[in-house]
């Protein structure tokens, strides 16, 4: 049975994330270069805001081993399935799978108990003004998970228990989140930033 037209589906064989699979320019994006992955260097990451699971993708078809964490019953489903179907495809989609491992449960709880060397933070923004202007996947997520209001308290576990760097994906003319100490580097985007918190264990520091 195909699915209703419209329905939100996590898809990672076709569509937009098979073109950035093929096309996306590896190790040079944005995302990569933020999470540290460079020659030689291929740390474990974890996603704490897993959501529709592309960026999870993207790192683990550049090598990464990489755990999703996913709160969200309907969007832990969404996910199971499209990762089912990825891995029933097979050749490069079930290489990539293979890296890929889905938690069910809050990232805030679970981080303490993962070897994570980095964490990547995608929160869940509250609506723009103009909403005409945020596609319609996005506003479809949004409906399912809400907007993630304790993304402030997710980012002070990540800051503890990352052991080199947490990566917070933030709307590029935002202002930085309050409550958290200042970054050490950004990766500017036309229309995200990365954030990029280099620590050791423990690199939480005094908000400024």
């Amino acid at each position: 049975m195909t699915p209703a037209e419209g329905a939100l589906r996590v898809d990672f064989v076709t569509g937009a994330v098979a073109h950035r699979l093929r096309f996306g320019g590896g190790r040079g994006q944005d995302l990569a270069k933020a999470m540290g992955l460079r020659a030689g260097k291929t740390p474990k990451i974890v996603d704490a805001t897993a959501g529709l699971g592309r960026d999870s993708f993207l790192l683990a078809s550049l090598g990464a081993e990489v755990t999703m964490i996913e709160r969200s019953d309907v969007m832990h489903g969404l996910l199971q399935d499209g990762m089912a179907r990825a891995r029933q495809e097979g050749g490069v989609f079930g290489e990539i799978l293979s890296r890929m491992t889905l938690l069910h449960g809050d990232a805030k709880v679970l981080l303490p108990d993962l070897d994570a060397e980095a964490i990547l933070i995608d929160p869940m923004h509250p609506p723009r003004k103009n909403s005409a202007l945020v596609k319609r996947e996005l506003r479809q997520v949004r409906e399912i998970v809400g907007t993630d209001e304790d993304c402030e308290a997710l980012m002070q576990v990540a800051l503890r228990h990352a052991r080199q760097r947490v990566v917070l994906k933030w709307p590029a003319k935002a202002a930085p989140m309050p409550g958290i100490k200042p970054c050490s580097h950004q990766i500017l985007g036309k229309s995200t930033r990365y954030d990029v918190f280099m620590c050791s264990i423990g690199c939480e520091g005094p908000a400024v």
